[in-house]
């Protein structure tokens, strides 16, 4: 696999080797030992799935305390991936990435715990796929603007984003108290 530093360090983009002849293609999307070579993990305990629409956007999400990590790829369909920073004393605090994962370019996204996330679904559907390190904590789990103004995510041009009424209602970054934000290492 080939394993690319972003412009945030610690979120890695992961470009999977893919096998292909004329019965198809095969390619490993999951190995722990490979992936913890890489800081990726340290173990997962936890998998979803969602399927969405055209112009869904899910996010901007992070779960504090029980922060997860996340490895996230798209399974069908292609999305537009973000990562956002808010580790209190990080030197990357509201900065973002983003990368477009699809089910042809089959690459996956590592978001360390510490970080919003976020995805766009720019194709007709898609069913988005995640590892995560620690298991869902509804109590612990909050959102922020996807569209906050001091983060300033370019999302992708021209589509309308269908949220929930919670994501719709998140409040701006600075309106977060920084203790309810999770710590840099």
């Amino acid at each position: 696999m080939k394993v690319t530093a972003t412009a945030i360090p610690e979120v890695l983009l992961i470009e999977p080797r893919v096998f292909g002849d004329h019965r198809g293609w095969f390619c490993e999307t999951w190995q722990q030992e490979r992936y913890a070579e890489q800081g990726i993990g340290p173990a997962f305990v936890q998998d979803n799935q969602a399927f969405s629409g055209h112009g869904t956007l899910r996010g901007l999400h992070i779960q504090h305390p029980h922060g997860q990590g996340k490895l996230v790829q798209a399974i069908t369909g292609t999305v537009f991936d973000v990562a956002v920073d808010v580790r209190r004393g990080s030197a990357s605090f509201g900065r973002w990435v983003g990368a477009e994962l699809s089910a042809e370019n089959k690459r996956q996204l590592w978001v360390p715990p510490g970080f919003l996330h976020g995805y766009l679904v720019t194709s007709e559907s898609a069913i988005f796929g995640y590892k995560c390190t620690d298991t869902y904590h509804p109590e612990t789990q909050f959102a922020v603007r996807w569209d906050d103004p001091d983060i300033g995510i370019d999302w992708p041009a021209g589509i309308q984003p269908v949220l929930s009424q919670k994501d719709r209602d998140a409040p701006w970054l600075r309106e977060i108290p920084s203790d309810r934000l999770p710590r840099a290492d």
